[in-house]
């Protein structure tokens, strides 16, 4: 149990920070000097709202502590989304999500079951099984790692742990169909 929670842990601080791919291409922004213009004439940043992430029926949303989106039946977190504004040019390939999986569970056997991309996506499914202080094995686990771009934007998506297959295939459509939603 204990591997599996630092396997959340870390899949989710790869989210967090993006893919290493990601952020090397990740061109600089000028730093902003906030006394260059009067507060009252700086141009606020557009928010992003409507975010549209179809979820299977039973499933609701919340929003983490730390900014991120959950996604689940209540009380349990299957999926992880976070976004990342003006990101969306950075979105890894399938091979670069692979790569990155395997950096970051160094510590676990791992197969790829799945690599996937298409126009403004990226996912992998993979089963995890964590290396034991022992010499043994854990219990195997599937999971999503993705990548999505909308418009400029990027979201990168995660299962957590002790999800199960089917709920992996949900978690990936739900990543693979996020969108804006339009206006009414």
């Amino acid at each position: 149990m204990r591997q599996q929670v630092r396997a959340a842990l870390v899949a989710l601080s790869v989210l967090a920070t993006g893919c290493g791919g990601c952020q090397e291409r990740q061109p600089e922004e000028p730093p902003v000097t906030p006394e260059a213009e009067a507060p009252e004439q700086r141009p606020m940043p557009p928010r992003r709202v409507g975010v549209k992430v179809p979820m299977p029926p039973g499933w609701n949303a919340q929003v983490a502590q730390d900014g991120s989106f959950q996604f689940g039946p209540p009380g349990r977190p299957v999926l992880r989304v976070d976004l990342h504004p003006g990101q969306g040019s950075a979105l890894p390939s399938p091979d670069e999500l692979a790569q990155t999986m395997a950096k970051s569970f160094q510590g676990f056997e791992h197969s790829l079951e799945q690599k996937e991309g298409g126009e403004g996506f990226s996912l992998v499914r993979v089963t995890l099984t964590p290396r034991l202080e022992d010499g043994g094995m854990g219990a195997r686990y599937p999971a999503l790692f993705g990548a999505r771009r909308v418009e400029k934007d990027l979201f990168l998506c995660a299962t957590f742990p002790e999800v199960t297959a089917d709920e992996v295939n949900l978690a990936s459509e739900a990543c693979r169909g996020i969108e804006f939603q339009q206006p009414r």
